[in-house]
């Protein structure tokens, strides 16, 4: 699978992440047109024939796939398939699905914060109870919770985002899936199904490399953004993040005509890149097999976007880098506007779910948490 990336580490010589890695994958990255006229002479088999008259250019990510379990993709879309007027439900769904993972984000964020003193109370008395209880030798469960106490809370957040993202790399693995992976967990403007993809191919990579690396990256700079956005907004970020970059993808491959389906969660990591090197620009950055050679997060910035731009204007096909810019550009514009525009005029939907929880059943009056 196709990607690229550069290890960086914070100057003092702590490793903070691998700053970039790139792909969403793309398993047609061209239609055919036009038919070729077959030879007089061909003792090629009916089978191989056919298979030939199929061949489209075979990029590394087909070249990996040829190792192992293929994917089989859907035929070629017809012309009416290619107009801009099929972007319209996506657009609508981006819009939606954003202003619903900010609302959920900020619904949870008031339900966290209700219920942290009464969870409080409950850890004293559970921490009471564990010292005067007899401690178990070798108890698994205790290793286990003993290593999650020591994660950060963005390594924590992160957690389940990783989880999931291997769950659908073993769903590639079952050929029997093949054909409903294809359709919903790789997104393409000329699919049958144009929105659910846009956010579960966020969580789908077909490569066990491709899936690593980004994994990699999202867990090295969790805690960064974590700590700088809280978990419920980080959270609405990331998941608002794979939409919006599919969307670029979308609007880039319709007016270029390439329509070949992409996947990853390379838009939504580069939103958290962009989003921590915009706020800490001056964070000084290093390659880290050459901790000899340092940067700044801003500059390093950068030379991302500008790669990406000239890949994209350029028509290089190696990386989706519409969806690269997309998420780049989301997270520079959320640290500089999108934060003050969205998440702090968050206040008039949480008094009004406030109030539908204090009118609720048991909702004890209306007396603010």
């Amino acid at each position: 699978m196709a990607w690229r990336g550069c290890f960086l580490c914070w100057s003092k010589g702590d490793i903070l992440t691998l700053s970039y890695r790139g792909s969403r994958a793309a398993f047609l990255t061209q239609q055919r047109r036009g038919f070729r006229r077959a030879s007089k002479k061909t003792e090629t088999k009916p089978v191989e024939a056919e298979d030939a008259g199929r061949r489209q250019p075979v990029s590394s990510d087909t070249a990996v796939q040829k190792k192992g379990l293929a994917p089989h993709s859907e035929p070629p879309a017809p012309a009416a398939a290619r107009s801009f007027t099929r972007l319209f439900k996506p657009m609508v769904f981006t819009l939606g699905f954003t202003g619903c993972s900010f609302a959920t984000a900020a619904i949870w964020q008031y339900e966290s914060l209700k219920s942290r003193v009464q969870s409080y109370f409950n850890e004293v008395r559970a921490d009471w109870l564990e010292r005067i209880r007899p401690q178990k030798q070798g108890d698994i469960r205790k290793q286990v919770n003993q290593w999650w106490n020591s994660l950060s809370e963005g390594q924590r957040t992160v957690t389940g985002i990783i989880a999931a993202n291997a769950l659908v790399f073993c769903l590639w693995r079952v050929p029997s899936m093949q054909r409903t992976m294809m359709k919903y967990f790789t997104s393409s403007p000329a699919s049958k199904a144009v929105c659910a993809p846009m956010i579960l191919s966020t969580f789908s990579h077909y490569s066990l490399f491709h899936m690593a690396a980004n994994m990699y990256v999202l867990w090295s700079f969790s805690s960064s953004v974590v700590s700088l956005l809280g978990r419920e907004q980080f959270m609405a970020v990331y998941l608002s993040a794979g939409v919006i970059s599919t969307f670029v993808s979308y609007v880039c491959k319709t007016a270029m005509g390439r329509l070949g389906p992409s996947l990853g969660a390379s838009g939504a990591i580069m939103t958290v890149l962009a989003a921590v090197c915009t706020k800490m620009p001056e964070a000084k950055l290093a390659i880290i097999f050459l901790p000899m050679f340092t940067f700044t997060a801003g500059s390093a910035l950068k030379a991302i976007v500008a790669m990406d731009t000239a890949g994209l204007i350029l028509g290089w096909r190696f990386f989706d880098h519409a969806a690269h810019l997309g998420g780049a550009l989301f997270g520079i514009w959320y640290v500089f506007y999108g934060h003050e525009l969205i998440w702090k005029n968050r206040e008039p939907l949480v008094k009004i779910w406030h109030e539908m929880r204090t009118r609720g059943p048991g909702g004890g009056g209306g007396a603010s948490p």
